[in-house]
């Protein structure tokens, strides 16, 4: 199971992908806990999340995915798992927020909100590392190369033995 959660090809466009979901994610993520970029912080986050009632176990996740996982992302460590728990938040906030103000991007302005395109986007390229892995440069993939040398030498001591 620990094999196939962090198996990966030496893919540079892999490696490509997480890193711009690493770019759009962690602003996201520092507004929540740190207060970065106009966000209001670990405090104002929860208590927003739970007055809209969300259990606040469920917000807690929700802000740990867009912060820590963005960093897993940028290393590439616990890849899958990482783009699974932001996936689920961007399931979220279309369900919740963003599904009744149609498919666009607010550009205009003539809209009471958010569409969901850009998640519908983001989602898709989580489905690609999700299934794939973290590409080369990856924690994952260095650990993987180890347990396959690991796992080839194991081999090779019960044929000599």
């Amino acid at each position: 199971m620990w094999r196939k959660l962090i198996s990966t090809p030496e893919d540079p466009l892999l490696t490509f992908l997480r890193l711009a979901l690493f770019a759009i994610f962690i602003p996201h993520g520092a507004q929540k806990v740190l207060g970065w970029f106009g966000g209001g912080g670990y405090a104002s986050t929860m208590h927003m999340f739970t007055s809209q009632d969300i259990p606040a176990f469920l917000a807690f996740l929700a802000i740990v995915a867009e912060f820590a996982g963005a960093i897993a992302l940028f290393f590439g460590f616990l890849t899958r798992i990482a783009a699974f728990g932001l996936a689920c938040v961007m399931v979220v906030a279309i369900t919740t927020t963003h599904w009744q103000n149609g498919f666009f991007m607010n550009w205009a302005g003539n809209q009471r909100g958010e569409g969901f395109e850009y998640h519908l986007l983001a989602i898709t390229i989580l489905l690609a590392v999700m299934v794939r892995g973290a590409g080369a440069w990856s924690v994952d993939r260095a650990l993987w190369l180890s347990s396959e040398m690991r796992s080839r030498r194991e081999i090779g001591l019960r044929r000599t033995a």
